[in-house]
């Protein structure tokens, strides 16, 4: 006896929002390599986190929708989808901008290595700080928190039913900010101790022209900035999670109010 097996029109328009809605979200998923990994790895994981969500999957009258319909509603997906990206994004970037800046006054930018997300040289603090986010992402659960957030997101804004305001553009603009205090914290410790060691290398300058501080400077400021860094390095995953914890805020209230 043969079968033929027929889907819905309706539940091929829903996979093709919520799709839309999630893909956005691997763009900037702080997975190191990932945008440099196969096409097919990324298609793969939007395709599984789209089916996790199968049971909150709108119900759609195929009736009702015509091309400019579907057209408006696949943009705006595609718009909260990226959204919610940027501010998962951000959660790397934290670490990233308080490694660079230190990274930069104690001389490590000399050193470079291949950055697994772009494939070009970056420091090699810069790409360690990748790692570390990528693997804290997953460490606390962040993962789950976010299927969590968007099975919300399906059930208080279906596809067709968000609209971008302003407050929501300020709000993104302002966890963009928090990017820059984040780091600055991440980084001060080691700046300000960077800043002392060049105090103390000016007034032995001053004292003893005579001697050769290039050559005791560049070495000294590289391993002391390690010392420090590896004695606060333990404040990271706190530090972290609070960066985490607001930005996920801002996304509960974007996606799920």
């Amino acid at each position: 006896m043969r079968s033929d097996l027929v889907i819905p029109l309706g539940s091929l328009y829903a996979f093709l929002l919520v799709l839309v809605r999630v893909s956005g979200v691997f763009t900037f998923l702080p997975i190191p390599g990932v945008t440099a990994g196969p096409a097919a790895a990324r298609v793969v994981l939007s395709l599984a986190f789209t089916f996790a969500l199968y049971s909150r999957w709108p119900v759609i009258d195929p009736a009702g929708v015509s091309l400019g319909l579907l057209t408006a509603w696949i943009i705006v997906e595609a718009a909260l989808g990226i959204a919610a990206g940027v501010l998962v994004g951000l959660l790397a970037e934290a670490l990233v901008m308080g490694l660079q800046i230190l990274g930069f006054q104690a001389g490590y930018g000399y050193a470079s290595t291949i950055d697994p997300n772009t494939q070009s040289d970056s420091g090699i603090l810069l790409v360690l700080a990748q790692l570390f986010a990528g693997m804290l992402f997953f460490a606390f659960g962040f993962d789950r928190h976010l299927i969590q957030i968007f099975a919300a997101s399906l059930q208080a804004h279906p596809p067709g039913s968000w609209t971008p305001t302003v407050a929501m553009a300020e709000e993104l603009v302002t966890a963009g900010a928090t990017v820059f205090s984040t780091g600055l914290r991440l980084a001060l410790p080691v700046a300000g101790m960077l800043l002392l060691v060049d105090l103390a290398l000016a007034l032995v300058g001053r004292i003893n022209a005579q001697v050769q501080l290039i050559t005791v400077a560049f070495p000294l400021k590289m391993v002391l900035a390690m010392l420090v860094l590896s004695w606060t390095l333990v404040a990271y995953p706190r530090v972290y999670e609070q960066h985490a914890g607001r930005l996920f805020s801002v996304m509960t209230r974007l996606l799920t109010q």
